[in-house]
């Protein structure tokens, strides 16, 4: 991959995705590029680059974005978001709403083990959802709509109990159970993009999405996250992300890392 691809690989990735590729990244992005080639029928990568330059597709465009993207998840992960969610978040709000129904948005939800492990801490708890989780790539959103996996995917994250409570096999893998596969609903959706919708959410798990965004549209992304979180609602980023400086939308909640809530100026704004 030349350096002039390469440029061109940033400009794309930050336009259309909001995403920064640094320049220590261009062996991954020639080896995660390299399958994408082979597929479309290319003689290496540096011939798909030349003709995703010569004739914009947006297929093959959106392609190449989600090779690049880090679909990095498992089940669980951290841990302390989803026991913040069982013991305090989901009984609390589960009693404060009407129906007794709580929203839940899995924004960046990759290939959708973070979507299932919400919707698991919501069934074992009694606390019924309406749950939502969206990803910028088709080809992740796929896989979680398909609820299968791997027996090495599943046990990155659940004990054996809880796999066979929640997951049935199917040939050599696991698929969820029909039980919890009618919890979540998936789709696609770019976080730079404005709604299609008025819905708001309760709680949105945003988590280890932002931390490889550029900065103006790390802006525009929470700007969007703020609008459609109810004002009692709770933010969860990821555990090494920070707000410090960056938006007034929200404040951090003392003592529980990742966890956000919308700051009274906020607050006072929307009154």
């Amino acid at each position: 991959m030349t350096p002039e691809d390469f440029d061109k690989l940033q400009g794309l990735l930050a336009t259309r995705a909001g995403y920064r590729l640094t320049r220590d990244r261009i062996h991954l992005a020639e080896h995660r590029l390299g399958p994408i080639a082979r597929r479309e029928g290319y003689a290496n990568v540096e011939a798909l680059l030349a003709n995703l330059w010569a004739h914009p597709v947006a297929s093959l465009g959106w392609a190449v974005i989600e090779a690049l993207l880090n679909a990095e998840t498992w089940f669980r992960r951290d841990r302390t978001p989803f026991t913040v969610l069982e013991k305090e978040l989901l009984p609390a709000l589960g009693r404060a709403r009407a129906n007794g129904r709580v929203r839940v948005w899995s924004a960046g939800c990759s290939t959708g083990q973070e979507a299932w492990s919400i919707a698991m801490t919501g069934h074992e708890i009694g606390v019924p959802l309406d749950l939502v989780a969206t990803d910028l790539s088709q080809r992740a959103i796929e896989k979680a709509r398909s609820g299968v996996y791997t027996g090495f995917e599943i046990q990155r994250g659940l004990t054996a109990q809880t796999m066979l409570r929640w997951f049935e096999p199917i040939e050599d893998n696991w698929r969820v159970r029909d039980e919890l596969a009618d919890t979540v609903r998936f789709g696609r959706a770019n976080l730079l993009d404005e709604p299609t919708d008025e819905a708001r959410f309760d709680v949105i798990f945003c988590r280890n999405v932002l931390g490889d965004m550029e900065p103006s549209r790390r802006a525009r992304v929470l700007d969007g996250l703020e609008r459609r979180l109810v004002d009692d609602g709770c933010l969860f980023l990821g555990a090494d992300e920070r707000l410090e400086g960056e938006t007034v939308a929200f404040r951090p909640v003392s003592g529980r890392k990742g966890l956000y809530v919308k700051s009274p100026s906020t607050l006072r704004r929307a009154a």
